[in-house]
């Protein structure tokens, strides 16, 4: 199987399927995915937590690929989310970015950058335009 078609089953069965069970047939047991939050590597079972939480806060979610680059055992990924907000039914999208090592078919490092403040703005969990409050020297407390 093709990378980017590794990470659309991921995509496609864990995340929108809620397959949790799945998850450690994409990882090798040394994996240890980071960026999702800073300083924080996850352990891939930590993502049976991780993506309910998320995903309990919208509804009709999809993830859509934009641009990918292989490389040797890499791939780079730029994706967007979208879905609606389960409060709410307000349009969510927000981009994210992957790259990605694999060892055979199964992924042996993960780097994830998702925009969780666009995310959470949308949802209505931060004020509109939170980046550039805090550019400002606002603080959001």
């Amino acid at each position: 199987m093709h990378k980017l078609e590794v990470l659309q089953e991921w995509y496609n069965r864990v995340w929108l399927n809620g397959d949790y069970g799945a998850i450690a047939e994409f990882f090798t047991a040394e994996s240890r995915p980071e960026g999702i939050m800073q300083g924080l590597a996850l352990m891939p079972e930590d993502f049976a937590e991780l993506i309910p939480a998320i995903m309990a806060r919208v509804t009709e979610p999809s993830f859509e690929v934009l641009r990918f680059i292989e490389a040797g055992d890499w791939i780079w990924v730029l994706m967007v989310l979208r879905a609606k907000g389960r409060a709410d039914g307000h349009k969510i999208e927000v981009t994210g970015q992957l790259s990605v090592r694999f060892e055979g078919d199964l992924i042996a490092e993960a780097y994830n950058h998702y925009d969780f403040i666009a995310f959470f703005e949308q949802l209505g969990a931060l004020p509109e335009n939170t980046m550039a409050l805090c550019l400002s020297g606002e603080a959001l407390r």
